[in-house]
């Protein structure tokens, strides 16, 4: 997976771009499984992706855009998050006892890549890791179809908050999911060590100033980790 990421970047979505490559992907990928009707733009967007708290990537392998996933950072001060609209009294009453979350949302990925990196999903949910680690969050949840619960219970130890609901005109149903970060993070870190990252990786991640549209970032994990070994060597 290291290996991998040798060839992976990411890169920053402009919400001021609103024919970005990777609301055509999230078409097509809807579209493949006919979840969503068909649209003369063939691109997928909606409110949320100009939310302030909104963070979009694409990822990419060999500069070729495989995947991408959005994610909403849910505070008290900004609370705007796509699986609060499905269910608002149990993602509400985290914000009111002053925790805070991540929402993931339009996971998506290209039918080929998908075939030819079976690590696609861990590759793009990388950057759900480093939003835990970077924004101090309580939980990280998942609004999932039924099928894939068993990835997010053995990644991340995901445990079921509320059944199934509806979100948007996604015509497949999602559970929600979450994992309580100060928990999941150390061991995921852990067991995983490609989901690990430097500070100026994840600053890079998430920095929202008008320089860091368009900016290419590269996992840091190798060097993340090294930098571990080191410290566990010294101590």
């Amino acid at each position: 997976m290291i290996d991998i990421l040798d060839r992976l970047h990411y890169r920053r979505v402009s919400p001021e771009e609103q024919f970005d490559p990777v609301y055509r992907l999230r078409y097509e990928a809807y579209r493949r499984e006919e979840f969503i009707p068909i649209n003369s733009q063939q691109m997928t967007r909606d409110a949320y992706d100009d939310a302030d708290n909104c963070h979009c990537f694409g990822v990419y392998i060999d500069d070729q855009l495989v995947s991408s996933i959005r994610l909403h950072i849910a505070t008290a001060q900004n609370p705007t998050s796509p699986s609060a609209a499905i269910w608002p009294d149990v993602l509400g009453d985290i914000i009111a006892k002053g925790g805070s979350y991540i929402d993931p949302s339009r996971f998506t990925a290209d039918h080929d890549a998908s075939l030819a990196f079976p690590a696609l999903p861990y590759l793009t949910l990388r950057t759900a890791v480093m939003a835990c680690a970077h924004f101090n969050a309580t939980y990280c949840i998942s609004s999932v179809r039924p099928e894939h619960v068993a990835f997010y219970r053995r990644v991340f130890g995901s445990e079921q908050l509320a059944g199934e609901g509806y979100w948007g005109e996604l015509t497949f149903p999602v559970c929600l999911y979450a994992s309580y970060i100060p928990v999941m993070l150390p061991r995921v870190l852990s067991r995983y060590p490609f989901f690990d990252s430097t500070e100026e990786e994840r600053q890079a991640l998430f920095d929202t100033s008008s320089n860091a549209r368009q900016r290419i970032i590269r996992p840091t994990a190798r060097l993340a980790q090294s930098m571990r070994e080191h410290e566990t060597e010294t101590a």
